[in-house]
């Protein structure tokens, strides 16, 4: 039978402004350790810690843009419609500097966990 999963669990996010995150499939929610699923909305001038983890982030921008920063400084931004994959034990930096901050959707293999981002010291 197939699991039906009722809402969402939000939860707090890392970064200098409020962030909201919704985790539908995950540790908290769903108690699935094989993948993430949240929906994410990010305000104006959201900045997240870099970080290096120990999984892929697959996301797709719905709304506004995202702004992937790596460990050379080169910066890739990732509007509307677009999807991104940064790959697990590479360095990379979010944030949304752009006037509309960005919702989206991250998908992460294996699911997201707090000792596996490995995010730099604030």
């Amino acid at each position: 039978m197939p699991t039906l999963i009722q809402s969402p669990t939000v939860i707090e996010a890392a970064g200098n402004k409020p962030k909201i995150i919704r985790e539908h499939i995950g540790h908290v929610n769903s108690k699935t350790g094989d993948l993430s699923i949240a929906h994410m909305q990010s305000p104006s001038g959201w900045v997240e810690p870099g970080q290096r983890p120990e999984f892929d982030e697959y996301t797709v921008v719905l709304d506004g843009a995202l702004l992937l920063t790596d460990d050379a400084g080169v910066q890739m931004e990732v509007g509307a419609g677009q999807a991104v994959i940064a790959h697990k034990g590479e360095w990379v930096q979010y944030s949304t500097p752009g006037p509309d901050g960005a919702e989206y959707i991250a998908v992460c293999l294996p699911a997201f966990t707090l000792d596996g981002v490995h995010r730099d010291d604030a």
